[in-house]
Parts: C-alpha cells; structure tokens; sequence
C-alpha cells in the first residue's frame, strides 16, 4: 500500500533510512520529536510510504515549494527516496515516486527536481525510467555541515 506517513510510522522510517545512508537509527529526543512534528504539521512537506505487512519498505519525500515565478507556480522537491534492500526491484519507489508526481499536479507544480548524489548508472536508470531528466539542467548544491553517523 503507498500512502503518507503518519504520527505511527517514525520509527519505521528511521529504520528505513538505514538502507539509504544512515549507519544507526537516532535516539527519540526533543529534537527529533520536534523535527517529526513540523514534518507532520507542514502541508507542503509529504512523507509517503509504501508499506507491506505492517512494515514500511520504501519511502520517498515531497515538498512542495510556493513559488513567484512561473506565474506564481509551485514546484516540488523529490528527496530520500529509498526501498528496504530486501524489497528491491519490485517498483515500490517508482510507485513512492509516482504517488509523489500525482501531489504535484494536484498541488499545481510546473516541475519536480530531484537530485541524486549516488553514481551508479543503474541508479540513473531507475530515475529516467521513472520519468525523470538530466537533460537541459545542471545541478549543483552547497554543503553546510558534513554528517557521519557512527554505528
């Protein structure tokens, strides 16, 4: 079933994310439960899931962002997108991905952005085939703050 998150599905997430690139689930402190609240709280902010059996096994977020140009459009932001390695290659992310594009034409996007720091062609493939271009942009982004988590 593909559907948004809701308040019960943290600690499946944060289980989730140690497929994508976290290397330890975070403790349930202030922070993360204030972080957890604003993403629930936020209307433009979609954490969608796909879940099977009660576990949550691929996951992908959407923000969509208000926007002045493009004649006062919005675009979106496609972002974390990830499938349990035990769950790969059965279409859960493309369908967390369509899901995604389906809130952006009802939310009026002109455009979804997604960038990608991993730079395996099959990944590339994946986005492509998924609807996604690399064609006409370049993408560039600034780090702030390097995280390692350690295990």
């Amino acid at each position: 079933m593909i559907r948004e998150a809701d308040e019960k599905d943290l600690k499946g997430l944060l289980e989730l994310y140690l497929h994508l690139h976290e290397t330890r689930v975070p403790e349930t402190d202030e922070k993360l439960k204030n972080t957890w609240n604003k993403i629930l709280g936020n209307s433009d902010y979609h954490l969608i899931v796909a879940e099977e059996n009660g576990k949550i096994v691929s996951s992908c977020t959407c923000i969509v962002v208000p926007n002045l140009t493009r004649g006062g459009l919005p675009y979106a932001l496609d972002e974390n997108v990830v499938t349990h390695t035990d769950y790969r290659g059965r279409h859960l992310a493309s369908a967390c991905l369509e899901y995604a594009g389906k809130i952006a034409e009802e939310n009026d996007c002109y455009k979804i952005m997604l960038i990608t720091g991993f730079h395996d062609p099959k990944t590339h493939d994946f986005y492509r085939n998924a609807g996604y271009s690399s064609d006409g942009k370049t993408a560039y982004y600034r780090l702030i703050k390097e995280v390692n988590w350690k295990a």
